[in-house]
């Protein structure tokens, strides 16, 4: 299905989303009901066991909400948040790979993957800069930036808006990798296709009860590893697992 707003493609077991709105690919309105039907297919493929974000372009991964069209669509706060939640707690893994700057919602997209990966250019900024226009992050940045790098050093970046590069972002622990602009893809695909060797149900069970634990709390959290101890203990796949482990060669999961 072709989508006005985004690419969406498949490479084997990894499905990449293309954010298609340059220079800034901003989301609008319609560009997040086009992400929520992609997902939608994404959740309902089973072939799919991981997803890139990226965005067309060198210039920018996403610089977040579209202003021109916010006038237009005042339900875009609710829904931004709305999305970027499900994108935080999907069962399959995430992966953003910032090709260039990545600001306001755009960060907070990034913030919503389960893992970040950042082209190390000089023209390329992540950042929270939403209070130099009179406002705050408005898409879930207040609560996910400071459990990824502390709570002094998010206050730090959103009161201060500051950008950081690359290299700054990766010593606080904002990205997990960085690379050459031209490789970006080719590492996130590698990272990509190293997280699709593994167990489906067990990847999904681990997502399920770390989302758990962070939005419901650590009881909740304990009782979601417990349904997915006793699902992975009942698949194919474990006995996949432990057959080639004294066979000694890497295990094919086919996420039964």
């Amino acid at each position: 299905m072709a989508y006005e707003n985004l690419i969406y493609e498949k490479k084997e077991n990894i499905g990449i989303v293309t954010i298609n709105r340059p220079p800034a690919n901003s989301w609008s309105f319609a560009a997040m009901e086009d992400f929520e039907q992609i997902l939608d297919e994404i959740e309902n493929d089973p072939d799919i066991r991981v997803v890139v974000i990226t965005g067309a372009g060198e210039k920018c991964f996403s610089a977040g909400m579209d202003v021109a069209d916010a006038g237009k669509s005042p339900g875009i706060g609710d829904k931004g948040r709305k999305v970027w939640r499900r994108v935080d707690r999907f069962e399959k893994p995430i992966i953003a790979a910032i090709n260039g700057h990545a600001l306001g919602g755009g960060l907070e997209l990034a913030l919503s993957c389960h893992f970040r990966i950042m082209a190390d250019s000089p023209k390329s900024k992540i950042g929270l800069t939403e209070l130099n226009l009179g406002i705050i992050p408005g898409w879930g940045g207040t609560q996910r930036l400071y459990r990824i790098v502390g709570k002094a050093k998010a206050l730090d970046m959103i009161l201060f808006s500051k950008r950081l590069n690359a290299g700054e972002a990766l010593e606080i622990g904002l990205v997990n990798q960085i690379t050459s602009p031209e490789t970006l893809m080719a590492a996130a695909l590698e990272f990509a296709g190293l997280l699709a060797k593994k167990p489906p149900i067990a990847v999904r069970s681990v997502l399920k009860a770390i989302s758990a634990g962070i939005y419901e709390g650590l009881d909740h959290g304990l009782a979601m590893e417990s349904e997915g101890s006793k699902a992975v203990a009942a698949s194919e796949d474990a006995i996949e697992g432990f057959t080639a482990f004294f066979e000694k060669r890497e295990p094919v999961f086919k996420g039964k």
